[in-house]
């Protein structure tokens, strides 16, 4: 049986790698870190060594005994391109993503470099998705990173926002998330950095997902903007 996510832009989540280390302001109160901390607290297997970068075997083929097709968010603990994670590992996991091609898988990682690095390494299966991290416009070299790869569906997430972000070039980005940080000391997001936002993407035809406005209480902030919610997604066109 799939793991539900509660993520609101997925539908499931796979974790064939658990475990992360901080590269950027975005890190700091990662959900992820204290999640896996309750999980070790549990006594969750995969959990045995808390945040700490693990590899699991066992998990690799997972997605193929989900018949159901899904969008799968891959390593929502971990980050697929960390430094500690082997290449061939990487190749394995890219593997089980292209056998299980009735599912769509959406990989996310702060570690654009390696991205950029191994993309020649990497054969893309049309049913992932690759994205960047960007909090801030001190990282926009993460989405220039992303665009050199050959990724067939390339998504910018914003979050948790925290600074403005004008004049992003969006040429060859497929869709755009923005989403304010929640839980403990979250930080706050300016609506205006998130109208400026939407209004590029709408300029420039990008599918615009606005996650949530974040905040110690992220269900009573809601994720309405301007009075409405807003769901989009790319087109899925995949080749038969």
């Amino acid at each position: 049986m799939a793991a539900q996510s509660h993520i609101e832009w997925t539908e499931s989540t796979w974790n064939p790698v658990t475990g992360c280390t901080k590269v950027s302001p975005g890190c700091k109160h990662c959900y992820a870190e204290r999640m896996a901390r309750r999980l070790k607290a549990m006594g969750h297997p995969n959990y045995a060594k808390g945040f700490q970068v693990c590899l699991h075997e066992h998990m690799l083929d997972l997605p193929l005994h989900w018949r159901k097709p899904q969008m799968i968010f891959v390593n929502s603990m971990s980050d697929l391109f960390h430094e500690d994670v082997p290449l061939e590992y990487i190749k394995r996991v890219f593997y089980t993503m292209r056998q299980a091609s009735w599912h769509t898988f959406q990989v996310l990682t702060k570690r654009s470099h390696r991205l950029a690095r191994l993309d020649q390494e990497i054969e893309w299966p049309e049913n992932v998705w690759v994205g960047v991290s960007v909090e801030n416009r001190d990282y926009t070299l993460r989405i220039d990173h992303l665009k050199r790869t050959a990724a067939h569906i390339k998504f910018l997430s914003l979050e948790p926002l925290l600074g403005p972000l004008p004049e992003l070039d969006l040429h060859g980005i497929n869709w755009l998330i923005v989403g304010g940080e929640s839980g403990p000391g979250a930080r706050p997001m300016d609506p205006q950095w998130v109208i400026d936002i939407r209004d590029q993407s709408c300029a420039a035809n990008v599918p615009f997902f606005f996650k949530q406005w974040g905040g110690f209480n992220r269900k009573r902030n809601g994720r309405l903007l301007e009075g409405r919610t807003w769901n989009q997604m790319p087109i899925l066109q995949y080749a038969s």
